[in-house]
């Protein structure tokens, strides 16, 4: 058995419903990661939100591996705006926060909404609470250690595919 490379995989090449929007995610390995998982999930756009978001240095670009040539991004100062036309435009505006009224990802179905779009935070303080307030739902990773916090990379590769699977079982 050999391993396949990116050129030698049959996989079905795809693009799911899903924005991503970061909130103030400003750590340029960071940011390349959410590239390549944006790439690997089929995602239609990025949304990077904030003031200095390093989208074109060197730490970004060697994280990202050229995916940030190939999934749509836009960098914007204010994120209330970008909530208020994506709403506008038909999605379901869901934030990856744990708060006492957040909702496990087991327990919803993704596969509901025609249009997702998904916010996750800043590495140190997360979802701005305005944003949240603007949110249709807010959701969860479920932990089961003594954190209750991940990476927002980890935590947003988690999301991106029980939103991906779901939405795959459905059709």
């Amino acid at each position: 058995m050999s391993q396949l490379t990116h050129y030698t995989t049959n996989f079905k090449k795809r693009t799911f419903p899903i924005t991503l929007v970061s909130d103030q995610v400003s750590n340029a390995p960071n940011i390349g990661s959410l590239f390549r998982i944006c790439d690997a999930f089929g995602v239609e756009k990025i949304f990077f939100c904030g003031d200095n978001i390093p989208v074109f240095g060197r730490k970004m670009t060697k994280t990202a591996r050229a995916t940030e040539k190939v999934v749509p991004f836009e960098v914007t100062a204010n994120i209330h705006e970008v909530i208020s036309k994506l709403k506008k435009d038909g999605y379901t505006i869901i934030s990856l926060e744990i708060t006492e009224k957040s909702e496990s990802i087991h327990e919803l179905d993704f596969s509901k909404f025609e249009k997702i779009a998904l916010v996750v935070g800043d590495e140190k303080f997360g979802i701005n609470p305005e944003t949240m307030h603007e949110s249709d739902m807010v959701t969860h990773i479920e932990m089961f250690g003594q954190n209750s916090s991940m990476n927002v990379v980890q935590a947003t590769n988690i999301v991106l595919y029980e939103i991906t699977r779901q939405h795959i079982v459905a059709n």
